[in-house]
């Protein structure tokens, strides 16, 4: 009986790693949404994939935004001109950005799963992020409301 409940749950964990995607997201000074910009920028993931920031063009970065991704979701600091993979762990909407070009609204947008739970709170923060936008101020709007 313990090999049998022993079998069943490793066959589980198994597929529940076997199952997880792996995503990639350029990093790119020019692209199909204009100048400084991920592709794709937005991106539909489950709960355990792996999402990889290449960098494509150099001088750029992926990090995750403070209080824009969902509670006890795992938050990334890229370095400059390098690759950065993070584990989604918790469903919800994580948005990001390249550091250096956020004043001209290079960011993204991941969701994972169907939930749109922390969207409340990504509203009430949107204003103060948008402020620091000097160019493409739509940008993370559209990318929102094509969610």
């Amino acid at each position: 009986m313990k090999l049998q409940t022993f079998a069943a749950l490793a066959l589980s964990v198994f597929t529940v790693f076997t199952s997880a995607a792996n995503h990639e997201v350029k990093m790119l000074n020019s692209g199909a949404d204009g100048y400084m910009v991920f592709e794709p920028a937005v991106l539909k993931a489950a709960v355990g994939d792996t999402v990889t920031f290449k960098a494509t063009d150099m001088a750029h970065n992926s990090a995750s935004i403070i209080g824009m991704i969902p509670e006890g979701a795992n938050s990334w600091n890229g370095g400059m001109s390098q690759d950065v993979s993070v584990i989604v762990n918790k469903a919800g909407v994580y948005v990001y950005q390249c550091t250096p070009h956020s004043m001209m609204a290079m960011v993204g947008v991941i969701q994972v799963g169907e939930s749109l739970t922390n969207m409340d709170v990504i509203q009430s923060k949107l204003a103060s992020v948008k402020a620091g936008f000097m160019m493409n101020s739509e940008r993370l709007d559209t990318y929102l409301e094509s969610l």
